[in-house]
């Protein structure tokens, strides 16, 4: 009677890694398309006759819909269920890159790329949340959001490159067409391999925090979009940024009050999750605005084309999976708060190595030391930062944790950039007359970096403060992974073992 059950839920923990791969290339594809446009949008413009403004909305608009989504159908996805949220969200992605593929007019591929990006903000959480469940013990995790991050590592870097080859070689239209083959990959095999998950007893959707969180969000994220475009001093930003505030204090005292509230203030209070969240602010913050700030660099300082310098940028994803590879080994080895600490520190050594560039300085002696090894401190940071954050999710929670993981990264992400290039901008200009263009633009270029470096010092100040002695953190962590572990063994068992007695026609997986 026992042996059903046990071989059942081997069976269904021998299609992790296949499950895996699905997710991972999905995610690669979802990372792509938040930069392969940047390279297109001379052609855009040509083709269907873009103005200024509204070209680029062809980038804001997934940002926009990407960021402002995530936390709401985070908790969708426990709720009516993981896999079936990620499926609707990868569908419609590929809906929406089939629409932008073929449009005819700017509106249909601005209202395209606004739905790719709420189809990646269902797809995204409810995929990492669906890993997190699959791999529940802290070794194997970790192992696995290595994977994961490294593959979405690629998905940024490679997105310049994609978006260049595809434009020169064929059209512009083909950086959106391609994702089809991915999502009809994805909505056929992912089925097969990965049972459905929800919360385990009934809630429901908390409408009022749902509208007042989405709402904070999405003008949050809109209000940093428009600062990066028009600076601090625009009227229409300002407002944005101001309502994000007070939408969310109105959050805040909304969820206090709701028996069953979208996020729970007991979840964002939990120690480790929420020293995670936090410093991954600041990491997101720097490591975006580095990414921005150097794709100019080489374009304006050392006058590279823009699909030569998305070559240039190759060495950075390489140094990222060398990072990753080495993460899983350092958090078992040092535990997660040493590991955590080294790897900002070294992004921010890297940081520091790559602000004393000079105006004369080439490419291999300039740029390429300081750009390694942050990128390698980066790839050693992620896995570990993303295990902390998920720490003691559970079947009823997951999604939300993978949720507010990404939302942080979305939000620190457009900080950074605004932040930290309006800093380099106002440097650059403040000495362009006395130093000329290039020295002014190295000098901006530089004080950005050093102040994105001196994020990640803080950042490993407070996870050496605030995430607690290493041998409670690891039982914490270590006490969580165990606890999974069980209920995803057991879960899988009695899946499997209960599709063996359903009738062919209905063969949906429950948990």
């Amino acid at each position: 009677m026992t042996s059903e059950p046990t071989t059942a839920a081997a069976s269904a923990l021998g299609r992790r890694r296949p499950a895996l791969v699905v997710l991972c290339f999905v995610q690669f594809m979802l990372v792509l398309d938040d930069n392969v446009v940047s390279v297109a949008l001379p052609s855009m413009r040509e083709d269907l006759g873009f103005g200024t403004a509204g070209l680029a909305w062809v980038v804001n608009a997934y940002f926009l819909a990407f960021g402002g989504l995530l936390l709401l159908f985070g908790r969708m996805a426990d709720l009516l269920g993981r896999r079936r949220v990620f499926l609707t969200g990868v569908a419609l992605f590929g809906a929406a890159s089939l629409v932008c593929g073929l449009a005819q007019e700017p509106w249909q591929l601005v209202a395209g790329r606004f739905v790719q990006g709420a189809g990646a903000a269902m797809a995204s959480p409810a995929a990492l949340a669906l890993i997190a469940l699959l791999f529940p013990g802290t070794e194997e995790r970790t192992k696995a959001f290595g994977i994961w991050g490294g593959i979405a590592g690629l998905g940024g870097t490679m997105g310049l490159v994609i978006s260049g080859a595809l434009t020169g070689l064929a059209s512009w239209r083909w950086i959106f067409l391609i994702n089809l083959p991915v999502v009809v990959a994805a909505v056929v095999l992912l089925p097969r391999l990965v049972p459905e998950s929800r919360a385990g007893r009934a809630v429901r959707l908390d409408v009022p925090g749902a509208v007042l969180g989405t709402g904070a969000l999405v003008a949050l994220v809109y209000g940093l979009l428009r600062t990066g475009e028009s600076g601090w001093g625009d009227t229409t930003a300002a407002g944005s940024l101001v309502l994000a505030v007070l939408l969310a204090v109105a959050f805040v005292a909304v969820e206090a009050r709701t028996a069953e509230p979208l996020v729970p203030l007991s979840f964002l209070s939990f120690r480790i999750r929420a020293v995670a969240n936090g410093t991954t602010l600041l990491f997101s913050a720097a490591m975006y605005a580095m990414a921005f700030l150097l794709m100019v660099h080489l374009q304006t300082v050392l006058g590279y084309r823009p699909l030569t310098a998305g070559v240039a940028y190759l060495p950075y994803g390489a140094g990222i999976l060398a990072g990753m590879w080495l993460s899983s080994r350092a958090v078992a080895r040092l535990g997660v708060r040493p590991a955590l600490v080294l790897s900002f520190l070294i992004s921010a050594a890297g940081l520091l190595l790559l602000s004393g560039v000079a105006p004369s300085d080439g490419y291999v002696s300039g740029v390429l030391p300081g750009m390694l090894l942050t990128s390698l401190g980066c790839g050693l940071a992620l896995p570990a930062l993303t295990v902390a954050a998920l720490t003691g999710t559970t079947e009823e929670d997951a999604g939300l944790g993978s949720a507010v993981l990404s939302s942080v990264q979305q939000v620190g992400g457009a900080v950074g950039v605004a932040v930290l290039v309006a800093l380099a901008s106002r440097r650059s200009d403040a000495l362009a007359a006395r130093e000329g263009p290039l020295r002014a633009a190295t000098e901006g270029f530089s004080f950005a970096l050093t102040v994105a470096a001196v994020l990640l010092a803080l950042g490993a100040v407070l996870i050496g403060a605030l995430l607690g002695k290493k041998h409670r953190t690891e039982h914490a962590l270590d006490a969580a992974g165990t606890t999974e572990a069980a209920k995803t063994t057991e879960a899988a068992g009695t899946t499997e073992a209960t599709e063996v007695a359903e009738a062919p026609a209905d063969r949906t997986h429950r948990t």
